[in-house]
């Protein structure tokens, strides 16, 4: 089984995968809204989860983003959940392993 992960081969597939992140934040906070009880686990992490993205991708836009400075804070939240738990855990994953690693050249 391969397990590699494929990092982001250019600055804007990168930026395009923490856009993308963000847009999955938005689709989870919409699916607690319409089912609650089946949803509530992810009240524990949405808000942290959004607020690492969102700070993540305006150190980019601010200039001020810098590669390999251990992993980024959401990675906790990545550890702790099952993918059936935080459906775009992969995606973070590979957030992760760009910021560590660099863009795949």
């Amino acid at each position: 089984m391969n397990t590699k992960i494929v990092r982001a081969r250019s600055s804007d597939e990168y930026v395009q995968m923490i856009e993308q992140a963000l847009d999955d934040v938005w689709d989870l906070h919409q699916s607690i809204e319409f089912d609650e009880d089946h949803m509530a686990f992810a009240r524990e992490y949405i808000g942290p989860l959004e607020n690492s993205l969102k700070e993540l991708y305006q150190s980019m836009k601010d200039g001020k983003y810098e590669f390999a400075t251990g992993d980024l804070p959401f990675m906790a939240i990545v550890e702790k959940y099952h993918d059936a738990e935080l459906p775009f855990k992969f995606l973070l994953k590979r957030i992760n392993e760009t910021h560590m690693k660099g863009l795949q050249i």
